[in-house]
């Protein structure tokens, strides 16, 4: 029976071994397309890890790619059929745009989380409250709020409460943590959950204070994923959300080398939470 795993997962461990194969034969993707008349746009699809694979043209591929080994086949086959459905996220098609459904999906396979946030608490670590607090500006109707709320609230029960736990470090912005969105009894309830998430073993918050001055990603939030069957990931967080990894090794580099530069600036865990605690204590509710 084909485990019990997210689809998106299942295509991605086709992608990863289905470029892997095409590369070691040496073919291009336009030339391995030909040779299984395929449409060049349905093997690039395969190969994003955005669409499922039957078994069939599985197999198609794997005696172009000269895949053999039987128990390789067996494993690449039970990941074929598992690679149809949907996944967690579909039902919220309308509360996201492709760009972070895809995210989505990548961040379900990583093994670590490694972000930065200048001006509010991420999504990750928000309460409901919060949440809706800082969509209430955008002109969205109640129902629309409610529905992206509900997306990262299942989000956040999936990536903190599930299996496979991801190695999160969250460096967030002295001005995150003090802006009051929604006002303070909001703002005290999300500084006591950051505060609940810091104690946690897989969980890291980090706080940048003011006193750090100026640095690269004064400009914007990101998010660096890493895999461990794969190339790091960016994601920038622009208003619609822009996705790079091993296609822009340079700038996805830059950004390595930031996180590391906030990383030496920010005050360590022990120093953070108590400057968050403070800043809960100072706000005078509860």
């Amino acid at each position: 029976m084909t485990p019990s795993v997210d689809p998106s997962l299942n295509r991605r461990k086709l992608r990863i071994a289905l470029r892997k194969a095409r590369e070691e034969a040496g073919l291009t993707q336009r030339e391995a397309a030909e040779q299984v008349e395929w449409s060049l746009s349905k093997l690039i699809r395969v190969e994003s890890g955005s669409v499922s694979i039957s078994v069939s043209d599985l197999r198609a591929l794997a005696q172009v790619y000269g895949i053999t080994g039987h128990a390789v086949m067996a494993e690449l086959e039970e990941a074929a059929r598992g690679s149809k459905g949907h996944s967690w996220w579909s039902s919220y098609h309308d509360a996201l745009n492709p760009q972070f459904a895809q995210y989505l999906g990548y961040e379900t396979a990583a093994s670590r989380l490694h972000t930065y946030h200048p001006i509010v608490v991420p999504g990750h670590l928000q309460t409901r409250a919060y949440a809706e607090a800082l969509l209430a500006p955008r002109g969205l109707s109640a129902d629309q709020i409610r529905r992206v709320v509900d997306l990262r609230m299942e989000r956040q029960s999936r990536m903190f409460e599930g299996t496979g736990r991801l190695d999160s470090v969250f460096v967030l912005d002295e001005a995150a943590v003090r802006r009051e969105i929604g006002g303070k009894e909001v703002l005290a309830e999300q500084l006591q959950q950051l505060t609940d998430f810091g104690a946690r073993s897989d969980v890291t918050i980090r706080v940048l204070p003011f006193t750090a001055g100026a640095h690269y990603s004064t400009f914007g939030s990101f998010v660096l994923l890493g895999f461990t069957d794969d190339k790091d990931l960016l994601y920038l967080e622009y208003a619609t959300g822009s996705m790079t990894g091993g296609e822009d090794e340079t700038l996805l580099q830059q950004y390595q080398r930031c996180y590391q530069d906030l990383t030496q600036l920010a005050l360590d865990e022990s120093e953070s939470l108590d400057m968050i605690d403070r800043i809960k204590q100072d706000l005078g509710v509860g």
